[in-house]
């Protein structure tokens, strides 16, 4: 972990919307680890096409929780990931 760590900044997902208003993070190698807490169920977009909504937590503030919206391939592959995975 210390390797592939290596000269970059961990954001916690509580800190992230701070961290947004604050730093210009285009100009960083951050990385952020998050739980998800909450799965939607698959929902259908105008298009057709099927996407995931996942919640996201730090476990450090429950109230801090980041949506993450699967589509494409991503959404295919990910969708039946369990909720608590890392």
């Amino acid at each position: 972990m210390d390797r592939k760590m290596a000269n970059r900044k961990l954001i916690r997902l509580s800190q992230l919307k701070n961290k947004l208003a604050t730093e210009n993070l285009e100009e960083i190698d951050w990385v952020t680890f998050g739980v998800i807490v909450k799965k939607v169920t698959p929902q259908s977009a105008n298009n057709g096409r099927t996407f995931s909504i996942w919640r996201l937590n730090d476990l450090r503030d429950l109230n801090e929780c980041v949506s993450l919206f699967l589509f494409g391939q991503v959404h295919k592959e990910h969708w039946k990931t369990e909720q608590g995975t890392v």
